[in-house]
């Protein structure tokens, strides 16, 4: 399919004797919002992990635009696929400007002036055009996974992937990084993405997917999934989860 972007198939992964992902599949089109949900431990942010192959699977495959990203140069792997943390994972004797600008110098070539350049229009993309200068101990929480989405969006990614990108932050912090994960969502960026915030889920995705012990149990749209879910675990849980996040 000319729109289909990745392809995770029968995906397995174990940690010495524990099996993570037990023959994960789904496919991913251009421009999807793709929300993964499910019980900690259940192998979400693991499943991100594999994806951007900072974690082997022990089977299976997973293709980018049709090539298995085991068969891709590592540079080039992260020229095409974008990863924000949840715990920032910013240089601190870095400002922001040079955060962003780092992979651009190393892994795209950019000149030191073009490098600074891209890294300015995404900071001022994602609202910290004024803290170019500053350091991560310098910014807010907020501030500082803003950087981190900035420095992902510096390469030019086909997919995003973000691994539970708020749950670092102080409640009142949340909707700042929020509002520019929306952003991106409407701009028609691929995303890929860990959270427990179910109004973002409900406002901008196009599929939910419910993992629990390793397996996919349910995946569909979000009207589907909340409300008229096929598995009672699915219902649950998701009830569960508005109640103590949010759902509006």
């Amino acid at each position: 399919m000319p729109d289909q972007l990745l392809r995770v198939d029968g995906v397995y992964q174990s940690y010495g004797d524990e099996e993570v992902l037990k023959g994960i599949s789904f496919d991913m089109d251009r421009q999807d919002v793709q929300v993964l949900v499910g019980p900690s431990g259940s192998g979400k942010s693991t499943m991100l992990r594999c994806i951007n192959r900072l974690t082997e699977i022990d089977d299976g495959d997973i293709l980018l635009d049709g090539q298995s990203v085991y068969e891709m140069d590592a540079d080039d792997l992260r020229r095409e696929v974008g990863m924000v943390f949840q715990d920032f994972n910013l240089f601190a004797h870095l400002t922001a400007e040079q955060n962003v600008s780092l992979g651009l110098r190393r892994v795209r070539g950019f000149s030191k002036q073009e490098a600074s350049e891209r890294a300015t229009a995404e900071l001022e993309r994602v609202g910290l055009a004024d803290q170019a200068d500053s350091y991560p101990a310098e910014l807010s929480g907020g501030q500082q996974q803003r950087v981190g989405i900035a420095r992902a969006l510096a390469m030019d990614p086909k997919l995003m992937l973000f691994d539970e990108p708020t749950s670092a932050l102080d409640p009142e912090l949340i909707g700042e990084v929020l509002e520019v994960m929306r952003e991106l969502a409407e701009e028609g960026m691929t995303m890929l993405v860990v959270t427990h915030e179910m109004g973002f889920a409900r406002q901008a995705a196009t599929d939910i997917m419910f993992l629990e012990d390793g397996r996919l149990v349910e995946h569909g749209p979000p009207e589907q999934l909340f409300e008229r879910p096929e598995n009672e675990r699915t219902a649950s849980f998701l009830s569960r989860l508005t109640q103590l996040h949010g759902g509006q």
